[in-house]
C-alpha cells in the first residue's frame, strides 16, 4: 500500500433523488363517458448507498468525489402505470466504514461485512395518484400527490483498518520490519522516527494454509492524545484489531515504562481498547545473550504475555505466530 494513496477520511455531498408526482388523469375510451380516475403513482426517488467490499484497504477512490446525487422518480401516468424509480448511486467502501454525519458528528452507518448494503440517505417517496383518492362521494378527483423531496446533507466517510492484530509502539520500534518479515508487504523501513506514516496490513501466512492480518499503526509518542507527533489521527485504527501486539526494542532505557506510557496513551484515547487482548513482543533481542535477557525478563510486565524476538535475526518469529493465533482463536 503506497502512502499516498491511503486515504481513510472523506467528506462529500450526498442527495438522494426526489420521488416523482402522482398523476391526474381520467380513462378516456370509446363508449366510455365517464371512465373514472387512473392517475397512476409517481415512483421513488434514488437512494444513496454503501456497500461493503473486502478489496478495497483505503477511501483513495472517493477522495475526488464531492457530490453524490441520486436520480429522481418519474412522474405517474394515466392507466394507473407507476413511474420508474429514480437510478440508486452504490459507493463501494472497504470494511471498517463508518458514514457521519459532517454537521453534528454524529455515527449513521457502519461496514462491517463484504457486500453489505446500507441506506445512507433515502430517497424521496413517490405522490399517489388521483386513483387513490377516488371514493363514494369523491368519484373524480382532481388531485393527486407531489413527490417527497430527497435529502442533501453532507457525509463524512472514516476509515478504521480491520485487522486480526494491531502492532502498537514507539517510532522505531520495529514494527515495519516484523510486518515485512511476515508478510508480503512492503512499507517503508528506515532509521528515523515516524519513517510510517500511514497504516500498512499484511497477510501473515500461518500453518496449514492459515493466514491472519497484521496492521502497522504509525508509531505513538507520550503525548498522542493531546495531538502531539502524529497525534490521534491513527489511533482510531486500532480500535478494530482483535489483538494488540506492543512492542519494544530491547535497548529501551525500561521496557515497563515504554509500555505503560503506551498503554495510557490508548486509555485517554479510548479507555475500551483496555478490554482487548494484549501481548507484549521485546524486539531487537538478537543484540541480548542469554543472561542479559534472563535479567530483563524480571523487569517487563507480568500481566501479559511475552516474547523476545528479532525480525532481521528471524528469532522467535514462529512461537510469535504461534501465540497470535492461539489467542484469535481462544
Amino acid at each position: 500500500m503506497a502512502s499516498s494513496n491511503f486515504i481513510d477520511h472523506v467528506r462529500f455531498c450526498s442527495r438522494s433523488g426526489n420521488g416523482g408526482p402522482g398523476s391526474v388523469h381520467f380513462r378516456r375510451e370509446k363508449h366510455v363517458p365517464k371512465g373514472g380516475p387512473d392517475g397512476g403513482n409517481g415512483g421513488r426517488g434514488g437512494h444513496i448507498i454503501l456497500r461493503g467490499n473486502r478489496q478495497l484497504w483505503t477511501l483513495l477512490h472517493l477522495r475526488y468525489k464531492k457530490h453524490a446525487i441520486a436520480e429522481n422518480g418519474k412522474p405517474g401516468e394515466g392507466g394507473n402505470r407507476s413511474g420508474s424509480e429514480g437510478q440508486d448511486i452504490v459507493l463501494e467502501v472497504p470494511l471498517g466504514t463508518i458514514a457521519k454525519d459532517a454537521e453534528t458528528g454524529e455515527k449513521r452507518v457502519e461496514i462491517l461485512e463484504d457486500g453489505q448494503e446500507i441506506i445512507l440517505t433515502p430517497g424521496g417517496r413517490g405522490g399517489l395518484g388521483n386513483d387513490n383518492f377516488k371514493n363514494a362521494t369523491n368519484q373524480t378527483p382532481h388531485y393527486a400527490q407531489p413527490g417527497e423531496q430527497g435529502i442533501e446533507e453532507w457525509i463524512v466517510l472514516e476509515l478504521k483498518v480491520l485487522a486480526d492484530v494491531g502492532l502498537v509502539g514507539f517510532p522505531n520500534a520495529g514494527k515495519s520490519t516484523l510486518l515485512s518479515v511476515l508478510s508480503e508487504a512492503k512499507p517503508e523501513i528506515a532509521n528515523y522516527p515516524f519513517t510510517t506514516l500511514v497504516p500498512n496490513l499484511g497477510v501473515v501466512a500461518y500453518r496449514d494454509h492459515k493466514s491472519f492480518v497484521m496492521a502497522d499503526i504509525p508509531g505513538i509518542i507520550e503525548g498522542a492524545a493531546e495531538g502531539k507527533g502524529l497525534g490521534i489521527r491513527f489511533l482510531r485504527h486500532i480500535e478494530r484489531n482483535s489483538i494488540l501486539l506492543f512492542m519494544v526494542p530491547a535497548d529501551a532505557d525500561d521496557i515497563k515504562k515504554e509500555y505503560e506510557i503506551l498503554l495510557k496513551e490508548l486509555t485517554k484515547y479510548n479507555p475500551e481498547l483496555l478490554d482487548k487482548q494484549r501481548m507484549l513482543a521485546i524486539t531487537k533481542s538478537d543484540m541480548l545473550d542469554d543472561e542479559l535477557m534472563e535479567e530483563m525478563k524480571k523487569e517487563v510486565p507480568t500481566e501479559l504475555p511475552t516474547i523476545f524476538i528479532s525480525s532481521v535475526a528471524q528469532k522467535n518469529l514462529d512461537p510469535l505466530k504461534d501465540m497470535i493465533w492461539q489467542a484469535i482463536n481462544a
